[in-house]
């Protein structure tokens, strides 16, 4: 009857019916991070690390270790501590890092703003090339140009992350020195910063003082480029995929046939009709970039979630393993939703 009477009033049926395809992909997102996380805490006991003996020592005794254990909930089946830990969770308890001794919310919070301005800046890059080389690309497909796209996006996607990482550190920083060093900054300036939002470019620019921006810019341009050519070679690809797939639609041929140029119909024809498809493309790529930080912020000794979580993996820190497991996956759902509404916004064919 409810929805019968919702008919009557076709922009109210609408509405009713587009919140609820958002509630159902967004529990089916909200599931799947539930089961990422169930399958993360169930992989971290086969570790041959006992966590036990990270936090007693090799020293301690029998009655210590046991009790020790039956304070972290380490004498209890699987399903129990997991439930446990949900519980704890949902009280926005997750958990001491043994590798830090400190909560591992507080290790997130001072750990995501460097994970978060090298993604941006990567995806600026990224996407600033990628969306450029693609329309390149889909101007005169099957030519010159083309193939040379095709060739360099094939190429970012064939290198490993970390080998070009190590490479351009060999050539910038050990040969050329036109790079700074690993880390986010110089130590001259890391213990007089004053961080009011965590990222190094915003903060040295609010407290004025340029010498501090130029020594984070020399450190955060060569990771910004090894992630930007990696999120360019996929935005590359999807975008020249979903450009020559529109090209071939009727209402380009009929352009085409009234003599319009094919620049004038690529720009203003069959670019706007991708937007959607593109909104897509990017909030996948700046997810990707979030996930993938993980080897780049290890090679460049960069202090964000990635680096922690490749400590945490190595030292089986299992709180601080599903803590950042939960930041990242929480990050691809909000951008996945994100994504979604912003199409639907823009895009009228979508609704």
């Amino acid at each position: 009857m409810v929805i019968s009477s919702l008919r009557s009033f076709p922009w109210v049926h609408a509405i009713f019916y587009r919140s609820q395809q958002w509630v159902i992909s967004l529990m089916a997102l909200l599931t799947t991070l539930l089961g990422l996380l169930a399958f993360t805490f169930t992989l971290s006991h086969f570790s041959p690390i006992d966590p036990v003996m990270q936090v007693v020592g090799d020293r301690a005794s029998e009655s210590t270790y046991q009790q020790a254990r039956h304070d972290l909930g380490l004498d209890k089946p699987v399903p129990v501590q997991f439930w446990y830990y949900l519980t704890r969770l949902f009280h926005g308890d997750l958990g001491v890092a043994s590798t830090t001794g400190q909560p591992v919310l507080n290790d997130l919070v001072h750990t995501f703003p460097a994970t978060l301005e090298l993604a941006t800046c990567a995806m600026l890059l990224g996407a600033s090339l990628g969306i450029g080389l693609a329309l390149l690309a889909a101007w005169k497909p099957g030519g010159l140009v083309d193939g040379l796209v095709r060739f360099i996006s094939l190429l970012g996607f064939s290198v490993p992350i970390f080998w070009l990482g190590l490479l351009g550190l060999l050539l910038f920083y050990a040969t050329l020195h036109w790079s700074a060093g690993p880390g986010r900054i110089d130590d001259i300036w890391a213990y007089t910063l004053e961080p009011r939002t965590g990222l190094i470019l915003v903060d040295s620019l609010l407290s004025g003082d340029l010498d501090m921006f130029r020594s984070a810019v020399a450190h955060l341009w060569l990771p910004t480029v090894i992630l930007g050519l990696f999120s360019m070679a996929g935005i590359t690809r999807l975008l020249r995929a979903a450009l020559l797939e529109e090209s071939g639609k009727e209402y380009v041929v009929l352009a085409r046939a009234k003599g319009i140029g094919k620049g004038r119909i690529l720009l203003y024809h069959i670019f706007p009709n991708v937007r959607g498809t593109l909104i897509t493309i990017l909030a996948l790529s700046y997810a990707a970039l979030l996930e993938g930080a993980v080897l780049t912020e290890t090679v460049f000794a960069w202090p964000g979630v990635g680096r922690y979580m490749t400590t945490a993996l190595f030292a089986s820190d299992t709180p601080a393993i599903l803590g950042a497991t939960l930041l990242i996956g929480g990050c691809f759902i909000t951008l996945n939703t994100l994504a979604d509404a912003l199409t639907h916004f823009i895009d009228p064919r979508s609704r």
